[in-house]
C-alpha cells in the first residue's frame, strides 16, 4: 500500500491548478490521471471546437497567457499542449494511464485503488470534471434504428454522417455551432431549442467575456446566487469562439437552418416539440438586454463611455410562425439525431455516501459535505459564475488549497 498526503483524481486545468496549488504549500501528492494529461481534450472533443473564452482569459496559477494572440480563441489541441506544457512547468506529480477504480473511506483517511495499486491519502480531490459523459434525455430510446445516433462527445466532423437531414437537440454553445458546421456541409438542420442563453460575441468594441468579468457577473459567489441550483445547470452561452461570430438562432435562420421548439417526447417515430419558442426566445432576449444594461450601466459609473462605441441592442428573435411541432423521423428526411443536450460528470468509482437524491455530489464551495478531507472541482459556478470557465480554477483552487491546509493541520493536531 502507498502512502501519500493526498491524491488529485484527474488531470485537467483544475487538476493541475490544485496540483500547483499544493506544491507551493509542500504538501505531498500525486495525480492520477486515466489517460494523459488533458485527456478529455484530446480524446472527446471535434477537431474544429474552440475555446468560449478569449485566450487572455486562459490563465492558470502562476502561468498567465502570454501568446501573442491574446483576443483569439484557442483550439481543443491548442489548449492541450497549453496544459501539458504546464504540468511540465509546475512539475506536476502526474501519474499517466491510471484509472481510479475506487475511492473509499479508510483509516484515518482514504483508500484510493487505481491501476494496479492501492494508495491510503487524508485527502482526496476530485477533478474529473463536469463533461465526461453526454446527458442523453429518455426520448433517445425510442428514435427509430434507422436513424443514427451520437453525442458530441463522438463527433469528429460532418463526413462521418449518413447523408440526409441532421435533427440537433439542443441549442447551447454546442447545439448551435455544430448545426452551423453540420449545415455548411450540405445537409438540411432543424435545431430543437429550448431554454437557452443569447449573448453576443462582442458588445461596444470589446468581447463579451470583458464585459462578464469588467462587470463583476463573474465574481458572483455561489453564496450570493438566489437559485443556485439553476445556476450550476444553465446551458452555455449561444457563441463560437471567433471573433466576432454570430451564433444566435436569428443567425441560423439566416442560413437556412430550421429551428423547432424544445423536444418533448417522440411516439411512434414521430419527434414532438413544444409549442413554447416564442417564450423562450422572449425571455432569453429579455435575460440579453438585462446584461447589456447592466453593461451600460457599469460603463457610464467607470467614465468609459467616452472610451467605448455608443450603447446598442441586437433585433429580437424572430419566430418563424411556421416552426413544426412534429417531425416524422421514420420517412428518411432526417437520418441523423445528434444529442447537443449537455454533459454529466462520472463519479461512478466514488463509494462514499456523499451525493443526493438526484446523485449529485453534495458541497458546500467545493467542500463535499459528510465526508471531511474530500473536495471537488471543475464544476459550473462551484465557488463563483467563473468556476464554469478554466480561469476560474485559479480562485477555485486557492480557496480549496487553503481548506485543505487548515484540515490536514487540526486532524495532526
Amino acid at each position: 500500500m502507498i502512502q501519500i498526503t493526498a491524491v488529485i483524481v484527474g488531470a485537467g486545468h483544475a487538476g493541475l491548478a490544485m496540483s500547483r496549488r499544493l506544491t507551493d504549500r509542500s504538501i505531498d501528492h500525486v495525480v492520477l490521471e486515466r489517460g494523459e494529461v488533458a485527456n478529455s481534450w484530446r480524446t472527446q472533443r471535434w477537431p474544429t471546437l474552440r475555446l468560449l473564452t478569449p485566450n487572455w482569459q486562459t490563465r492558470l496559477p502562476g502561468h498567465p497567457y502570454a501568446g501573442e494572440d491574446p483576443d483569439g480563441f484557442m483550439p481543443a489541441a491548442g489548449l492541450a499542449a497549453a496544459l501539458a506544457g504546464y504540468a511540465r512547468l509546475a512539475g506536476a506529480p502526474v501519474r499517466t494511464g491510471t484509472a481510479v477504480h475506487a475511492v473509499r473511506a479508510g483509516p484515518r483517511g482514504f483508500q484510493i485503488r487505481a491501476g494496479g495499486d492501492l494508495l491510503r491519502a487524508r485527502a482526496v480531490v476530485l477533478a474529473t470534471g463536469a463533461c465526461t459523459l453526454p446527458a442523453i434525455p429518455a426520448a433517445a430510446a425510442a428514435v427509430p434504428p434507422s436513424v443514427t445516433t451520437l453525442t458530441p462527445l463522438g463527433y469528429r466532423d460532418p463526413g462521418q454522417l449518413p447523408d440526409g437531414g441532421v435533427l440537433v437537440v439542443g441549442a447551447s454553445a454546442t447545439g448551435v455551432q455544430l448545426a452551423a458546421e453540420i449545415h455548411r456541409s450540405g445537409r438540411p438542420v432543424t435545431v430543437s431549442a429550448g431554454e437557452h442563453v443569447r449573448l453576443p460575441r462582442g458588445y461596444r468594441g470589446r468581447d463579451i467575456f470583458w464585459w462578464l468579468e469588467a462587470t463583476g457577473l463573474l465574481a458572483e459567489r455561489y453564496d450570493q446566487i438566489d437559485d443556485l441550483t439553476r445556476a450550476r445547470h444553465l446551458p452555455s452561452p449561444q457563441l463560437a469562439g471567433t471573433p466576432g461570430a454570430i451564433t444566435d438562432l436569428n443567425a441560423l435562420t439566416a442560413q437556412g437552418i430550421r429551428i423547432a421548439g424544445r423536444l418533448g417526447r417522440i411516439t411512434g417515430g414521430i419527434a414532438q416539440f413544444s409549442g413554447s419558442l416564442p417564450n423562450a426566445c422572449a425571455l432569453a432576449d429579455l435575460k440579453m438586454n438585462r446584461f447589456l444594461a447592466r453593461a451600460d450601466q457599469w460603463a457610464t459609473a467607470s467614465g468609459l463611455d467616452g472610451d467605448l462605441p455608443p450603447p446598442h441592442r441586437f433585433a429580437p428573435t424572430r419566430v418563424d410562425p411556421r416552426t413544426p411541432l412534429e417531425l416524422d423521423l421514420t420517412r428518411g428526411q432526417i437520418t441523423t439525431v445528434l444529442w447537443a443536450t449537455g454533459y454529466r460528470p462520472d463519479h461512478s468509482w466514488l463509494d462514499l455516501p456523499v451525493r443526493d437524491r438526484a446523485g449529485r455530489i453534495r458541497h458546500d464551495g467545493g467542500v463535499v459535505t459528510g465526508a471531511p478531507g474530500l473536495y471537488l472541482l471543475g464544476q459550473p459556478v462551484l465557488r463563483t459564475r467563473a468556476s464554469t470557465y478554466i480561469h476560474g480554477a485559479a480562485a477555485d483552487t486557492d480557496a480549496l488549497a487553503a481548506h485543505l491546509h487548515t484540515f490536514l493541520s487540526s486532524r495532526h493536531r
